[in-house]
């Protein structure tokens, strides 16, 4: 597990880096991101040139964790952990996650402001508790070999250096309010990785002690939505997709076909639809421009089937959509009000409702408000006691600011997508 201290650390580098070395060297690497993280892992996709897959105890329990490591554990040489936040933050946490599976952490530590407090810093990530064994250090944003000297001989015993990346503006990932940019966005993106990989020095390639993950009790998975075909929308507004959302609706019989509001393109023809989130915001001439789709998607609803729209997804169903400096344009006017853009986070953490399809997790994190008279269907909790989401229901139309994670509850999305 790469771990850290806190957020901007530089985990996210570090772990494309190892990843991009590690393949480069003809290992298999297989990487997963910690906690509901939909930027991280278009990143890492990139680096490992396997999908990412996130591991979050709360979202998607301990079984289904369990099951993701062992199927990755059977066809890969190194499995690669990003840790989310600092190492203890947050309930679960990382730590919380390594524990349990016996997983060693990597802790990287910006240590560009910093002498000899680096050490106490590895002490206490180190000593916090016993059940979380941190096997090694990783020093970030170095400013030569006389600093990194200085962070080295300051290591408590049984903390291992795995030596230090330099200060360079090449090795950075840019970064926008909900975190890093998409990595389609980061034209260099590629010259990134690559130049941070190189820049790992041996000591930081050495390979931690095997870890076993034993198979958990197979589940069966009946076909529920077979013959059901759902269109997804999926471009550079609408790219917040657990790639375990799209393996369950697979498993569940359904057909996928996917669509971009951003090229123009109409609604496919489909028994159920699937808006999820992402940067609508950023795109509001194309998106008011494309008034088939918002035709389509009326009719659709009027017809009285299934739509499920997450966060962006809902911002794009209201009447307007306004953004960060003013700027409006109208949606396609499924859901009576208007969505605006702040300046300030609106909402962040982790999400469970029941629905009336049963429940349901999943995480919000947004910079929005939805100006509404539509009463909520319901609201969720917070299992950290942060606010919790409404969530809108019109018809066959299910909308929230909510990013739910569909294994949490196959049935339940079932019943959502069922025509």
């Amino acid at each position: 597990m790469v771990a850290a201290p806190a957020s901007g650390q530089g985990k996210t580098s570090v772990t494309a880096a190892l990843a991009r070395r590690h393949r480069a060297e003809g290992r298999r690497v297989r990487v997963f991101k910690t906690g509901p993280d939909f930027l991280d892992p278009m990143i890492l996709e990139r680096a490992s040139g396997q999908p990412v897959y996130q591991l979050d105890l709360y979202m998607g329990g301990e079984a289904h964790c369990r099951q993701l490591l062992h199927e990755a554990a059977r066809e890969a040489d190194l499995i690669l952990v990003e840790g989310v936040m600092g190492l203890f933050d947050g309930a679960p946490s990382g730590a919380d996650l390594a524990a349990l599976f016996g997983i060693p952490v990597l802790a990287v530590i910006d240590a560009a402001a910093m002498a000899q407090t680096f050490g106490a810093i590895v002490h206490g990530l180190a000593s916090y508790r016993p059940d979380v064994r941190v096997a090694g250090v990783l020093a970030n944003r170095v400013g030569g070999p006389r600093h990194a000297d200085l962070l080295r001989d300051c290591l408590p015993a049984g903390v291992a250096w795995y030596g230090a990346l330099p200060r360079a503006a090449a090795l950075a990932l840019p970064e926008r309010h909900l975190g890093l940019v998409q990595a389609d966005e980061v034209a260099d993106l590629a010259a990134r990785i690559e130049a941070a990989a190189a820049a790992l020095p041996a000591e930081a390639c050495r390979l931690p002690d095997p870890v076993a993950f034993p198979a958990g009790p197979a589940v069966p998975l009946p076909a529920r939505l077979a013959g059901v075909r759902i269109a997804i929308a999926r471009d550079a507004a609408f790219s917040f997709l657990y790639r375990a959302n799209l393996d369950l609706l697979a498993a569940l019989g359904a057909e996928l076909v996917f669509f971009s509001p951003l090229a123009g393109d109409g609604l496919p023809d489909c028994d159920a639809v699937w808006l999820p989130g992402g940067y609508p915001e950023l795109h509001l001439a194309a998106l008011a421009a494309n008034t088939a789709l918002h035709a389509a998607l009326r009719a659709h609803h009027a017809a009285g089937r299934p739509i499920l729209a997450e966060c962006g997804g809902m911002l794009f169903l209201a009447e307007s959509l306004t953004d960060a400096v003013g700027r409006q344009a109208a949606m396609a006017g499924l859901l009576p009000g208007r969505a605006l853009m702040q300046t300030g986070l609106a909402a962040l953490g982790l999400q469970g409702v029941e629905l009336p399809e049963g429940s349901l997790r999943g995480h919000t994190f947004h910079h929005s408000r939805l100006d509404t008279e539509l009463p909520p269907l319901a609201r969720a909790g917070n299992p950290n006691g942060g606010a919790g989401e409404a969530v809108y229901r019109s018809g066959r139309l299910t909308a929230s600011y909510i990013h739910f994670y569909f294994p949490a509850n196959p049935d339940a999305v079932a019943r959502l997508f069922l025509p």
